[in-house]
């Protein structure tokens, strides 16, 4: 029992160290976004509407069958069913049938509503590819904002070490009488504002992590993190060699939101005819089966009315002489056999009918004069879908020249300041540079390389989204 105990600890204990030391990929960031992101699902079921829809239109181009049935319980005055006489009595009818209907013809109208579910079902799943971008692009933008905090920090915690150094040496100094007691408060300054870096920097990374686990919607957000990226020289790319024009023209062709728009006027097109549809005559045909039993008494015979035997139905002309006949009363009986009264009581009819609009209120058309006005709107919205999306790329294809032209000049800086933090070194460690000089001339290397830092993450993304909008994958090495 311990050993099993034992061995299920162990495993326990390793399954929790592996999901502490997961590490995510951009591209296990997006997959995870794309497939667990709530926006997303609820757009995904307009889609499965759309599809019912695209159901229902097909039906209704199908015939419809209706079975009826009706059973009634019949007391006091009522019309007997086989004389049709008015008599007191408490009786039961049954009657049922069969009606089938078809639309032959109406104007199309069916089958462009039929085409137009297609439409809608295209455009859905347009709106949902939309989205998918743009949650995309917000986590890449969120893993990157890590990694740069990650740089960041990488940046400020050697820069402490140093500081730590030079306080133990300088206190040394110090206490030898070689330098002044300032000097110490100098470097103890400039480490209290190392060490304030650091903070800083580890809790940027705290929250852009967090807020990257709380965009993918993790159950887990404390312990994510993810891998580490050696982005250390300017990403390759050739998206910079297209112009801004061809960009813009491959987007058009890829992007969702333009297929929407185009996808949302064909739907108008289509509307106007369906409205249109509405002005043709309308041709359906029909089929209608019936019969009916009832427990009501049959007459099964006849026989002379014994207190007025004879009627007068007439007078001879010329003579005058009354005409005679038998006066005969009916004979009823029990019901005839459920069954034989459905057979004899069975009948159908089918035809076909014409409907022709003449007026309807002016319903018909306004719905054209709504069509038409929902069209040009649709329009519209494309071509101000295509000027946003030019905006957007001219924008960021100058933001990423002039962002190249700021890492390179940060680059050259941060070089420059490198070769002069060295120098400095070696003169205060002879003596020959105060700490306050030293400091400041580190102080100026860290600002040089958070400014490298800052200006390849702000680039890469540029490119990134330059390349994302031309249509190629986003990889983050």
């Amino acid at each position: 029992m311990k050993t099993r105990l034992s061995i299920l600890i162990a495993f326990f204990v390793i399954i929790t160290s592996f999901a502490q030391d997961k590490k995510w990929t951009l591209k296990e960031c997006v997959d995870y976004a794309l497939e667990h992101n709530i926006t997303i699902k609820q757009n995904e079921y307009d889609i499965s509407l759309s599809e019912i829809n695209k159901k229902d239109a097909f039906g209704n181009m199908l015939p419809n069958l209706n079975i009826n049935g009706n059973h009634s319980w019949n007391s006091g005055l009522t019309q007997d069913v086989t004389t049709g006489v008015l008599r007191n009595q408490t009786t039961q009818n049954t009657s049922f049938g069969l009606s089938a209907g078809v639309t032959i013809y109406s104007g199309l109208q069916s089958l462009n509503r039929l085409r137009k579910s297609d439409l809608a079902i295209l455009a859905s799943r347009y709106q949902v590819d939309k989205i998918k971008d743009d949650i995309s692009l917000n986590v890449i933008n969120s893993f990157l904002r890590v990694l740069f905090d990650k740089e960041t920090l990488k940046v400020a915690e050697p820069q402490l070490e140093i500081s730590k150094k030079q306080l133990e040496r300088t206190q040394a100094l110090v206490d030898a009488g070689t330098l002044p007691k300032g000097d110490l408060l100098d470097i103890q300054a400039t480490l209290a504002n190392d060490e304030q870096s650091v903070v800083v920097a580890e809790n940027n990374l705290k929250i852009s992590l967090l807020s990257l686990a709380q965009l993918l919607q993790l159950d887990d957000i404390y312990n994510f993190d993810v891998a580490d990226s050696s982005i250390s020289n300017i990403p390759l790319t050739k998206i910079t060699n297209n112009s801004v024009e061809e960009i813009f023209q491959k987007a058009v062709q890829n992007r969702s939101e333009i297929k929407l728009a185009k996808t949302n006027i064909e739907i108008s097109e289509k509307d106007i005819i369906i409205a249109k549809g509405a002005l043709l005559p309308t041709l359906s045909g029909f089929y209608n089966w019936n019969s009916r039993a009832s427990n009501a008494e049959r007459i099964a015979g006849v026989v002379i009315d014994s207190n007025n035997p004879t009627n007068i139905i007439g007078t001879v002309e010329g003579s005058g002489e009354n005409v005679i006949t038998d006066n005969f009363t009916p004979v009823l009986g029990a019901a005839d056999n459920y069954f034989n009264q459905i057979d004899l009581n069975k009948g159908s009819s089918f035809g076909l009918q014409l409907q022709i609009p003449v007026f309807n209120g002016f319903r018909t058309k306004n719905s054209i004069k709504k069509s038409k006005i929902n069209l040009e709107k649709s329009k519209l919205q494309l071509e101000q879908q295509e000027i946003d999306l030019e905006r957007t790329i001219n924008t960021v294809y100058n933001d990423a020249a002039g962002s190249l032209k700021v890492l390179e000049a940060a680059q050259k800086s941060v070089a420059s300041q490198e070769e002069a933090f060295r120098y400095s070194q070696e003169k205060f460690n002879v003596g020959a540079m105060n700490s306050f000089d030293f400091s400041q001339t580190q102080n100026r290397l860290v600002k040089a390389r958070s400014d490298v830092i800052r200006a390849k993450f702000d680039y890469l993304f540029k490119i990134k989204l330059l390349e994302f909008y031309y249509g190629i994958p986003i990889v983050v090495e």
